[in-house]
């Protein structure tokens, strides 16, 4: 398993059998008494600068304790989100310990202490000859209030989404192509109520998926669209998830700078997400039919491959001019669109690694979000409720005029202009929500679109539960939406 096991203890760390302790402290600017139980920890923080701030983490020796000892600081009165990431960092940088005991000085219930622990204790198995120090297998999170089993299937199955993206899209392309990344699909959920479809080329063709065989066709290794339905016999709703699944993304003819193609593994991470929030709502056994769309393909050049100007039909039969074959992932997401919106389900939403323009306009911690309105507050609601940053962008309509192409219904990209570009791949797949009705005037399916393409990889220096590389974003949101949603 790639992250640690995650139990409760009532019994204090001081008396577990622990390899290691890890003590989560707040920051306090006053003079406090030890804990009890910890005589002269507070000396001894003292005596090495330790403040509680957020994100500080110190290997310390306290008098009388005979394990080592580390603490993680959660910063001033701290949240349940700031001591989830204290407990991350503390996972993430004690190395070298099978079991670690963890204990917050701050009053605090297990779930977000323990979903700390295991996210911050992932760990990719890797191809160094010479492994690292391995972070923890084992991790025994005190409280005094047993979780119930609810909550620590919860945390498991979270914990596990996250890390099944991780292991998805850290593999290389070599080994995780489109066929590959199917059977990994239907493996992840084998044990599970989850029915799997596989798509494959001959099947693509025969079905009018345009978008992904137009994609995967410069390939040697042939695109597939992998659908997953979970559909529980109490489910009063049905959410859809479509994921961008490009294996590898040389951009096509339209070829990427050498530089900009390294890391474009990473270009399957929707795909990755909406397969591992599905298997977390499986595993949970929520109350809600949620289907997956992984739109899965090879974005390579060859005599094969779509050339700019050529025009593609999709699913719904809208022609799409291709201007620009590094603009892959809207064509593949359209079909997957057009596919989800046939079912009918009360919320679509799309997850994708869609633009560079939106590390640009948003940076690298937030995710762009567009959409209808109310979908996009019931997202933002969900994301604010696990901590996840998030940020609503426009659909502008005085853009939709840009889409038109004078052969096509649309043309995927703007050459040469590179004001919007985000809020243009938006509006691009908005044109293939589906209508809640056959109505010519009915609204469209309420529809969200997350662009991860800034926050699905961490380029910089780890934080809190966060490693550098690829992150998991928006998996927790999701699953906090689906499960909020099962309620209603």
């Amino acid at each position: 398993m790639p992250f640690p096991s995650v139990t409760h203890t009532d019994v204090p760390v001081l008396d577990s059998d622990a390899d290691a302790i890890l003590l989560v402290v707040a920051k306090s600017d006053a003079t406090t008494s030890d804990p009890q139980g910890w005589d002269g920890l507070n000396a001894a923080l003292a005596s090495v600068g330790f403040t509680g701030a957020a994100g500080s983490f110190q290997r310390v020796h306290v008098p009388g304790v005979s394990r080592p000892v580390a603490v993680a600081g959660a910063g001033l009165s701290p949240d349940a989100a700031a001591l989830r990431d204290a407990v991350g960092t503390g996972l993430r940088q004690l190395t070298g310990f099978e079991h670690v005991a963890v204990q917050s000085l701050v009053d605090a219930p297990w779930a977000p202490l323990a979903e700390g622990a295991a996210l911050g204790g992932y760990r990719f198995a890797g191809y160094k000859s010479e492994a690292p120090k391995a972070r923890a297998s084992r991790a025994t999170v005190y409280a005094s209030e047993a979780p119930s089993e609810a909550e620590s299937t919860a945390v498991a199955a979270v914990a596990g989404a996250v890390a099944l993206v991780k292991d998805l899209v850290t593999t290389p392309a070599e080994w995780l192509g489109p066929a590959d990344f199917a059977d990994a699909a239907i493996e992840a959920v084998a044990d599970l109520p989850v029915k799997v479809t596989v798509l494959d080329e001959e099947a693509l063709t025969a079905g009018g998926y345009g978008g992904i065989l137009g994609v995967g066709q410069g390939s040697d290794r042939p695109p597939r669209l992998v659908h997953l339905e979970y559909s529980p016999a109490d489910a009063e709703r049905h959410v859809a998830l479509v994921g961008k699944g490009i294996t590898f993304d040389t951009g096509g003819l339209s070829l990427k700078p050498a530089a900009s193609m390294v890391g474009m593994k990473y270009d399957m991470c929707g795909a990755a997400t909406v397969l591992a929030v599905l298997r977390a709502a499986a595993e949970m056994a929520l109350p809600v039919r949620v289907s997956a769309w992984l739109c899965i393909a090879d974005n390579m050049p060859s005599g094969r491959a779509t050339r700019p100007g050529d025009v593609l039909r999709m699913l719904d039969g809208t022609t799409v001019e291709v201007l620009n074959t590094d603009a892959e992932g809207r064509l593949v997401l359209a079909d997957g669109l057009v596919a989800a919106s046939r079912e009918n389900p009360d919320l679509i939403v799309d997850v994708a690694t869609l633009t560079g323009a939106i590390t640009v306009a948003l940076g690298n911690r937030h995710t762009g979000v567009m959409g209808a309105d109310e979908a996009v507050a019931e997202y933002l609601s969900a994301a604010g409720r696990v901590a996840e940053l998030a940020w609503q962008l426009p659909l502008p309509a005085h853009m939709v005029d840009e889409l038109d192409s004078p052969i096509a219904d649309l043309q995927n990209a703007k050459i040469g202009d590179p004001a919007g570009g985000s809020l243009f791949a938006g509006l691009f797949l908005q044109h293939f929500v589906g209508r809640v009705s056959d109505e010519a005037d009915a609204p469209r399916i309420p529809w969200v679109h997350l662009d991860i393409a800034g926050v699905g990889m961490n380029k910089g220096a780890p934080y809190g539960f966060t490693d550098k590389g690829v992150t998991g974003a928006t998996v927790r949101s999701l699953v906090e939406l689906i499960s909020a949603g099962s309620t209603r």
